[in-house]
């Protein structure tokens, strides 16, 4: 998958890097050991955070920075990591969806960046291009239908709009049937290291996926 940047983003974020990890997968319903995983993070994370802190993570804070560039206001749209770091510190309980949206929301949560997970075959086209939202422009998130993304990071296939940091679209989900995965791991910020980053990834696709063929891009403005 190619990736371009537009110029709004590259004004908006200079420091931008984009990690795409492709792979080839095996989807299922989460396994206990890769839950246990996420809920031993969860209370490390809520033991040693405070809700002021969230907004102080590197990841976060550059990410929330954009969305104010491009002029969209963050504590209304937050970012996806910082939305999940909030659940975890004020003891709610995180969604159980299926390995793969699992194992993303458990990279974001130790790395503070916040990740696209897309079925490939489900992408149209070859290419996606990062920009700006549009005014009224369609985008149909996970679990929360109609989401105005004006003024919002977001990927664009062919079709239209497939993610921004806050949600991604229903059409590219990831499902059980999922066979062919494309991570964006958006880094506005560095917080965790990308070499530790994609290690992390590795090894649980590897683990709980059964991933092969895996390959990562770097994209930068």
């Amino acid at each position: 998958m190619n990736i371009y940047i537009e110029d709004t983003i590259r004004a908006a974020a200079p420091g931008l890097t984009v990690m795409a990890v492709e792979a080839d997968v095996k989807n299922a319903p989460t396994p206990d050991a890769l839950w246990d995983l996420i809920c031993r993070t969860a209370a490390d994370i809520a033991a040693v955070t405070t809700l002021p802190d969230i907004n102080k993570r590197p990841a976060i804070e550059a990410t929330r920075r954009v969305y104010k560039a491009l002029g969209k206001e963050p504590n209304r749209y937050r970012p996806s990591a910082e939305a999940l770091t909030r659940r975890v510190v004020k003891g709610m309980d995180l969604y159980r969806i299926d390995t793969l949206v699992d194992l993303i929301n458990l990279v974001s949560l130790q790395s503070g960046y916040s990740i696209g997970g897309f079925d490939m075959d489900k992408i149209d086209g070859d290419t996606l291009r990062l920009g700006a939202g549009a005014e009224g422009e369609p985008f149909e998130a996970i679990g929360r239908g109609s989401l105005n993304i004006a003024c919002m990071p977001v990927y664009r296939d062919l079709t239209g709009g497939i993610g921004t940091p806050t949600s991604d679209n229903e059409r590219t989900k990831l499902t059980l049937s999922t066979r062919r995965l494309l991570m964006t791991v958006n880094i506005y910020g560095e917080e965790m290291p990308p070499a530790d980053t994609l290690a992390l990834i590795t090894s649980l696709l590897e683990t709980y996926a059964s991933a092969t063929n895996i390959t990562v891009k770097y994209i930068r403005p």
